[in-house]
C-alpha cells in the first residue's frame, strides 16, 4: 500500500490526500513532527533530501517528493490529467505557476500570520504581499471566460492552485475582490466536496500557534 508522509496543517499535503481521496486510493498516512524535526532526521532526509512534506512512498519502497509531482505521479492516466500535448502542458504551466507565485507567497503569508511569526519576517511582508495581490490578479484573469484552469475540465491544476489560494482571506486578502477567481473556488470546491478539511496549525501543539 502507498505510505503519505504528511503533517495535517500542510495545504501540500491536503493536495494529496484530496486526489487520493477521489481516485479512491487506499493509503497510509505517516505523520510527520514537522516543528520538532522531524523532517530534518536522517530517516526522512532519505525519502525526501529537502526535509519537506508530503511525500509518497510507492509500494516498492521508492519515494516521490514535491506535492506537485506526487499529483502527476498519482493523475497518470485518469481525467485529471489529460492525454492531450497541448492541454497537458497547460496543467504544468499552472502546476509550476502555483510553486512560483501561490506557495512560496500567499502560503507563507499565511503560515506567518497563523503561527505568530509574522513580526519577525515584518522585511518580506510587503514584498509578499504585492505579489499575492499580482497572483491573484492573474488568476482572476484566466478565469474570467472558462470553468475552470485548463477550460472546461477539473484536473490537478485546480487541486493544486486551489490549496492555498483559496485560503488567502487567512492573511487578509479580500477574494471578493477577485469574482472569477471566487466564483471559481465554488467550482473546485464543489468538484471536490466533503470530506477534506483544512486543518488549523493549532491541532500541533509545538506550531507555536
Amino acid at each position: 500500500m502507498l505510505t503519505l508522509h504528511d503533517h495535517l496543517p500542510s495545504q501540500n499535503g491536503w493536495k494529496v490526500r484530496v486526489l487520493l481521496g477521489l481516485l479512491k486510493i487506499p493509503y497510509d498516512s505517516r505523520m510527520v513532527s514537522i516543528f520538532e524535526g522531524e523532517s530534518h532526521t536522517d530517516a526522512f532526509l532519505e525519502l525526501n533530501p529537502a526535509g519537506a512534506v508530503p511525500v509518497l512512498q510507492l509500494e516498492d519502497g521508492n519515494a516521490i517528493a514535491e506535492s506537485n509531482a506526487i499529483l502527476a505521479y498519482l493523475a497518470e492516466g485518469t481525467p485529471f490529467l489529460p492525454a492531450d500535448r497541448y492541454q497537458r502542458a497547460k496543467v504544468m504551466q499552472w502546476l509550476f505557476f502555483e510553486q512560483y507565485n501561490v506557495e512560496p507567497v500567499i502560503g507563507s503569508l499565511r503560515f506567518w500570520t497563523l503561527t505568530g511569526r509574522l513580526e519577525r519576517n515584518q522585511g518580506m511582508v510587503a514584498g509578499k504581499r504585492e505579489a499575492a495581490a499580482r497572483t491573484l490578479a492573474a488568476m482572476n484573469r484566466s478565469l474570467g471566460d472558462t470553468p475552470f484552469l485548463i477550460g472546461n475540465d477539473f484536473t490537478i491544476a485546480d487541486i493544486a492552485v486551489y490549496a492555498y489560494s483559496h485560503r488567502a482571506g487567512d492573511c487578509g486578502f479580500l477574494l471578493t475582490d477577485y469574482p472569477a477567481v471566487m466564483a471559481w473556488i465554488g467550482r473546485v470546491r464543489d468538484a471536490i466536496g466533503p470530506g477534506y478539511p483544512v486543518h488549523p496549525y493549532s491541532i500541533d501543539p509545538h506550531s507555536g500557534a
